[in-house]
């Protein structure tokens, strides 16, 4: 039987087959350490392998010298075990995103790469790895990239025009006051024309100053003006891949273009590796946490999760809150049922991820016409 005849329903709480053994993987930038645990928890084997394609075929070709590979545990499966995660991915292997052991057991047991990868393939096992990983190769990996470029240009152009605002404010008088009442477009537009020249325009001998400031004005104007351009058609590609990917998330009030690509990078290329709508919410960080002891029992915020899906949520339920009659009516509702502001907002994001659940998952289930 090949790897890709082999089935893929089988989950980390399923029984495994006879015959089968479970991977566990720790990931290196150079060097991956495969190790392989049968269903019993003994370990068959330990190896390591370079983190190359070839590598990930020689790896997964000595897993399978064990036994029939259904699932694998993988560390960093959207760092450096991403190319493993696409491959096993694409040889039918479940694989099963998986947190590096907690420090109890590493002071217990010791920490080494094949212990880590003895751990994975464990944690797989007995259930307690239940987050599948993304495939990464759909166009949300590519909206994914797109946002990484964006984010770092809108970081650079906000340090550019703060260090170039900051520069004005100790500039000569009579340029600080030439450029007082500009809007920030101008001001950019007029700064990236700014040349050492004008500088001796009221006849005075050579400042070296004056000249340092007139170049750095220029130069960060036209870092601006730039950053500008890239932001400006990283958000038109961001826009049109979501017009493709999921219109329907656009036609909700309050989801913007940019929400809606947070959104679905949280969710991934294969949003049915999410079982519920509360795997959703878990994974924004808005489902409750139950917290007891002894008698009293009560639930707690969650503080973890992928806090850019949590804020932008908070973006939606805040558009709302101004725009949408439904959602008022619902929090004067509940006001008047005593709840706290605090304690209604973390109600409406959680029944915002349960609508943008919903509309990815039905629409990516749908069977092609």
């Amino acid at each position: 039987m090949t790897t890709r005849q082999r089935s893929t329903s089988s989950t980390s709480t399923d029984p495994p087959a006879w015959g089968e053994v479970v991977l566990g993987v720790d990931t290196h930038g150079e060097v991956h350490v495969a190790a392989v645990v049968c269903p019993l928890g003994q370990i068959l084997g330990t190896k390591s392998f370079p983190a190359t394609a070839v590598g990930y075929r020689q790896l997964l070709a000595w897993a399978c010298k064990s036994g029939v590979v259904r699932r694998a545990g993988v560390e960093g499966t959207g760092t450096f075990g991403a190319g493993l995660s696409r491959y096993l991915l694409a040889q039918q292997v479940v694989v099963f995103e998986v947190n590096r052991p907690d420090r109890l057991a590493r002071r217990l047991l010791g920490k080494s790469d094949p212990l880590d990868a003895q751990a994975a393939a464990r944690a797989v096992l007995s259930g307690r790895a239940r987050a599948r990983a993304k495939t990464g190769d759909g166009p949300v990996q590519s909206a994914r990239m797109f946002k990484i470029a964006k984010d770092s240009a809108v970081k650079a152009r906000t340090q550019a025009i703060n260090q170039l605002k900051a520069v004005l404010v100790v500039a000569d008088p009579v340029l600080r006051e030439r450029l007082s009442g500009l809007g920030n477009r101008e001001l950019f537009r007029t700064c990236a024309r700014l040349s050492p020249r004008e500088g001796e325009a009221g006849g005075s001998d050579e400042d070296p100053v004056a000249e340092a400031t007139l170049m750095t004005l220029s130069m960060l104007a036209q870092r601006i003006e730039q950053l500008t351009g890239q932001i400006d058609e990283l958000n038109q590609r961001l826009t049109g891949l979501v017009e493709r990917q999921a219109p329907q998330l656009l036609a909700q009030v309050g989801i913007g273009p940019d929400s809606a690509v947070t959104l679905l990078i949280t969710m991934g290329d294969n949003p049915e590796r999410l079982g519920s709508e509360a795997s959703f919410a878990a994974l924004c960080g808005v489902s409750p946490i139950e917290y007891s002891s002894g008698g009293r029992s009560s639930r707690r915020l969650n503080h973890g999760g992928d806090r850019q899906a949590n804020a932008a949520l908070h973006r939606i339920v805040f558009t709302r809150l101004r725009h949408e009659p439904r959602t008022q009516a619902y929090y004067e509702r509940r006001t008047q049922e005593g709840k706290t502001r605090r304690e209604i907002i973390r109600c409406l994001k959680r029944y915002a991820a349960r609508e943008v659940f919903n509309l990815v998952r039905t629409v990516s289930t749908d069977p092609p016409l």
